[in-house]
């Protein structure tokens, strides 16, 4: 009895030292968050002029609360992006203890990919953007209308196009994760393979101008993008594998 009472205060102890934990490392993560959003908070200015200076039209706001709106949008989107490697960090350290020596150094540079990708998505939204999809929408109206763009429709319509290309950049990492917890297979991935293009082709339609030309051109990377997946599947899966026989060889012995 006294036994079983020991073990039960041993995985209480245990439990509440995993929350007491988890709980710090939210707190920390947290912290730096709102470090990052007070950062972006004071250089929202410079960070508006980045963005604007090569618009060849002026952005207007509508009332006060549009201004704050803005703040408050461009210090979190700072405070995302800066804080989105240590929250990968975070996770890796908490689940670190669960993981072998090899596991641990194999999964350690997905928080560094995790973060590049981000920003690489990012990047690439905002070029899509730029060059692409804004002066396609220009067109459009030009010699119809009084153009008159506010700062929050502008910068809505930007996070729109951009924020998914961010996520769907870590596609690659997040099918090499699966493809180590055994949820995944490349196998899978190829025959879904035109299933995947037809839903990448869908998300450029959605993200672009009811054209015929721009969504295809929008899906192309991605549809690469999936093909990369595709290939470090097969390098994860393939050491997988080749784990499980030496370990099936060495058991057998």
């Amino acid at each position: 009895m006294a036994s079983n009472d020991t073990q039960f205060n041993d995985k209480e102890m245990n439990l509440t030292g995993h929350l007491t934990e988890l709980r710090n490392r939210l707190i920390v993560t947290i912290l730096i968050f709102i470090a990052f959003f007070i950062f972006g908070f004071i250089y929202v200015e410079e960070i508006y002029h980045f963005f604007t200076s090569n618009l060849d039209f002026q952005l207007n706001i509508l009332s006060p609360g549009e201004a704050v709106w803005l703040y408050f949008t461009i210090a979190g989107l700072v405070a995302l992006v800066g804080t989105l490697p240590i929250l990968a960090y975070q996770i890796w350290a908490f689940i670190k203890p669960g993981l072998t020596p090899k596991e641990q150094k194999a999964s350690l540079p997905y928080i560094p990919a995790i973060f590049f990708l981000f920003i690489a998505g990012l990047v690439f939204g905002y070029i899509m953007f730029i060059y692409l999809i804004l002066p396609f929408l220009l067109s459009l109206s030009e010699g119809m209308f009084n153009e008159m763009f506010t700062t929050e429709k502008y910068f809505k319509f930007v996070l729109r196009v951009t924020l998914p290309f961010a996520i769907l950049f870590e596609i690659p990492i997040i099918s090499m994760f699966l493809t180590s917890l055994g949820l995944l297979t490349p196998d899978f991935m190829r025959k879904t393979r035109k299933y995947a293009y037809f839903v990448l082709i869908i998300i450029g339609t959605m993200l672009t101008p009811p054209d015929f030309i721009l969504p295809i051109i929008i899906a192309v990377p991605l549809i690469i993008l999936y093909e990369i997946s595709i290939y470090l599947s097969k390098i994860v899966y393939r050491k997988k594998q080749a784990k499980h026989e030496e370990f099936m060889k060495q058991d057998s012995v």
